[in-house]
């Protein structure tokens, strides 16, 4: 099957037409060592439509020549998108600050651009524990054009300004365009333009139309695919790999994780109920039983029983010292509250918990307790899906 970001939009419709689109013209980004002259088509002009010199003869190769150019042009992503750090790093910002105002993430993107944030919203809620309305992926097409393409729906800005009907007044809107022209995705810009909303782009088109619309362009030059125009290829890998960056650099800064252990995760599934048992290990230094006893007297919560193992405390008291130190971004070098909340429950009890080599997370809290955990509750924090289920929760309105 073809994703819908490989068909091309049609070249009857120009960003002059769409509405609130800015119309930048074509400018080819051409790499003389890459890329093979413009082609006659004047429209299909920019870096990800270019023909690339390195692959003119991948046809001609056994599956490992084929496999060997592949990887080669793969190997050429990271970088690019390591170029644009200071940009995604801004990005971040504006994530945490919407989530942070109670505001929601909008991804809006078509054919692999918007499967792939679609892909990113799902995937956080078991592993970070956010809720479903927090981060959105809105694709073109919806739903259903997750599996397969919905001809036409990119084509139309209407449809893209649309899926922010509902948005409030402290949400960010990220739209993600290959090309970085794509109606859909303009539409939704500038919709949030017109609404006050800040607004972001990821594009692997270094002179991207719609960066107009944007408050921040991260445009990771990848230059042309191995195949000419197949955008899920590079192209699809840098935003993947962009994408991942945001949301984890965003959960981290909102205190999802303690040192680099994710400790708001949902057991959705086995594998997440015995990585959450080694989570607690890990943090504390405790032994599996111990850490066991301990998530399961915090109802599965894995924050609340590190608190409780590293101080020596019982789980309502750790609770307490959590409640006081909630999560927050502008706690330095904190901010998940968990050092501060383990330092306070110490205090607190008069103890300084029982070490048991726990990892040293660099500052207070890192080593472990294995004082009272309070009674052994049934296990909780358990979610009706899982990260390796393969169901959507959350796609965004279907476009009928």
């Amino acid at each position: 099957m073809i994703s819908s970001s490989e068909h091309p939009e049609d070249p009857r419709t120009t960003s002059s037409e769409l509405p609130g689109i800015p119309d930048s013209g074509p400018k080819p980004h051409v790499t003389a060592d890459s890329t093979v002259a413009a082609e006659s088509s004047p429209w299909l002009t920019w870096a990800t439509e270019s023909r690339n010199r390195r692959t003119l003869d991948i046809d001609q190769l056994d599956a490992a020549g084929v496999v060997s150019e592949i990887l080669a042009e793969d190997a050429r992503v990271a970088a690019a998108v390591q170029a644009c750090t200071a940009q995604i790093g801004r990005v971040v910002d504006l994530v945490v600050a919407a989530l942070s105002a109670g505001g929601s993430v909008h991804y809006v993107g078509a054919g692999t651009s918007g499967r792939l944030g679609v892909l990113d919203a799902v995937e956080l809620l078991p592993t970070y524990g956010i809720r479903p309305d927090q981060v959105i992926g809105h694709m073109a097409g919806g739903e259903r054009a997750f599996v397969r393409a919905v001809e036409g729906a990119e084509d139309s800005p209407e449809l893209g300004a649309a899926e922010l009907a509902q948005a409030g007044p402290h949400d960010l809107v990220i739209g993600i365009a290959a090309s970085g022209r794509t109606p859909y995705v303009g539409g939704a810009l500038a919709e949030a333009r017109r609404c006050g909303l800040p607004t972001a782009l990821i594009s692997t088109n270094p002179n991207a139309p719609l960066a107009d619309l944007a408050d921040v362009s991260i445009l990771p030059d990848t230059g042309p695919e191995a195949v000419t125009g197949s955008t899920r290829m590079k192209s699809g890998t840098a935003q993947k790999m962009t994408l991942n960056a945001i949301s984890t650099a965003a959960m981290i800064r909102l205190g999802k994780t303690w040192s680099n252990l994710m400790i708001d995760v949902v057991a959705t599934n086995e594998k997440l109920r015995v990585r959450m048992v080694r989570i607690v290990e890990q943090a504390t230094g405790a032994d599996a039983g111990p850490a066991r006893a301990a998530l399961e007297a915090a109802d599965g919560r894995v924050r609340v029983a590190i608190v409780a193992l590293a101080a020596g405390v019982d789980v309502a008291e750790a609770e307490a010292a959590l409640e006081e130190t909630p999560p927050s971004a502008e706690r330095a070098g904190d901010p998940s509250g968990v050092r501060t909340a383990i330092d306070r429950a110490r205090s607190a009890s008069g103890g300084s918990g029982t070490t048991g080599g726990a990892v040293d997370s660099g500052s207070a809290g890192g080593a472990a307790g294995t004082g009272s955990t309070g009674g052994v509750a049934p296990a909780g924090g358990v979610a009706p899906t899982g990260d390796d289920s393969g169901s959507v929760r959350e796609i965004g309105r279907d476009q009928r």
